[in-house]
C-alpha cells in the first residue's frame, strides 16, 4: 500500500476543495484547545497543511507512515513540534495514541479492511476525522458510453488486497459508519466530491491513466466468461481517449469525510 510523492502532490489541491468544510471545522473544535493530533497514513503532509492553519500554533502533530521518504516529507510541513512513527497501520499496538486529541486520516478507509476498522474501534477513544474515501461512483461530461463498465471494473480493483486484506474499496463510507456505530460511536457523514475540470489538465490526466490502468487489472464479474485481454485492451483504449479530452473533460469521483465521536467525548459549539 503505497503512492508516490508526485501523485499525492498533484491532487492535493483537489482533496482540499473537496473537504467539507463544516465537519473539518467540527473536527478541528474537538481537537480541543491543546491539540496533539495523530495522521495515520500521513503521506507527505497534506492533512497537516489543510488542518495546520486553522489549529493552534504549539498543535502537537503524531505522523504515522510506513513510507520512510513520505514520513520525512510530512515531518516537513509539520515543524518542529511533530514527531514520525515509521509503522504499518496494520500494527495498532505500535501506533501513538497515549495523549492523542485527535486521529486524522485521508483517503485511508477505502484502502483498509472490515477487520481493520473493528479492532481499530475497540481501541479508538478519541475523536476520529477521516477524509475523502472513495464511495464508488464517477461521473463525467461528456460522457462516454464506456464510463460506467470503466466504473464497475475500477471498483472491483477497489476491493482486491492493498497490503492489509481484501480492501474496502467503494463500501469504505458504509462499512465504516456500521462498524463504528455498532461500537457505540457517533458517526457523522458528509460528501465530499473530488471535482476535476479542464483548468486541471495534468491531474485530470493522471487520473484516467489509474483509473484506466485499474479497470484493465481488475478480477472479472462473478460469472463472467473469459476475455480478460479484451476487457483490458477495452479500458486502456478509455483511457486514451479521456487523456485526450482531458482539457476539455469535468469529472466528480464521489468520496465521504467521516467525523466518528466516541461516546465519552463532549463536542463544543462551533460558531
Amino acid at each position: 500500500m503505497g503512492f508516490s510523492s508526485d501523485w499525492l502532490t498533484l491532487r492535493e489541491p483537489a482533496d482540499r476543495a473537496a473537504r467539507d468544510t463544516p465537519l473539518l471545522q467540527r473536527a478541528l473544535a474537538l481537537a480541543g484547545s491543546d491539540p496533539v493530533v495523530m495522521d495515520l497514513g500521513c503521506g507527505t503532509g497534506s492533512t497537516v497543511r489543510t488542518l495546520a492553519p486553522a489549529l493552534p500554533p504549539h498543535t502537537s502533530w503524531r505522523l504515522v507512515d510506513n513510507d520512510p521518504e513520505l514520513l520525512a516529507q510530512a515531518a516537513e510541513a509539520a515543524g518542529p513540534h511533530s514527531s514520525s512513527h515509521l509503522v504499518d497501520i496494520d500494527r495498532l499496538d505500535q501506533l501513538p495514541l497515549e495523549g492523542v486529541t485527535l486521529v486524522t486520516a485521508s483517503a485511508l478507509l477505502d484502502l483498509v479492511t472490515e477487520d481493520w476498522l473493528v479492532r481499530f474501534a475497540a481501541i479508538l477513544t478519541v475523536p476520529f476525522y477521516a477524509a475523502l474515501s472513495y464511495n464508488g461512483q464517477m461521473h463525467w461530461s461528456p460522457a462516454d458510453p464506456r464510463d460506467e463498465w470503466i466504473t464497475e471494473a475500477f471498483n472491483r480493483h477497489q476491493r482486491i488486497d492493498k497490503g492489509l486484506g481484501p480492501a474496502l474499496g467503494p463500501t469504505s463510507v458504509q462499512r465504516t459508519i456500521e462498524v463504528f456505530e455498532a461500537a457505540g460511536f457517533h458517526v457523522v457523514h458528509a460528501e465530499s466530491p473530488w471535482r476535476v475540470g479542464p483548468d486541471s489538465e495534468e491531474l485530470q490526466r493522471a487520473h484516467v491513466a489509474g483509473i484506466a490502468e485499474a479497470a484493465a487489472e481488475a478480477p472479472a464479474e462473478a460469472g463472467a466468461e473469459a476475455g480478460a485481454e479484451g476487457k483490458a485492451e477495452s479500458a486502456r483504449a478509455w483511457g486514451e481517449t479521456r487523456m485526450a479530452q482531458a482539457r476539455h473533460t469535468e469529472s466528480v469521483t464521489g468520496h465521504g469525510d467521516l467525523l466518528i465521536i466516541p461516546p465519552s467525548a463532549t463536542e463544543p459549539v462551533v460558531s
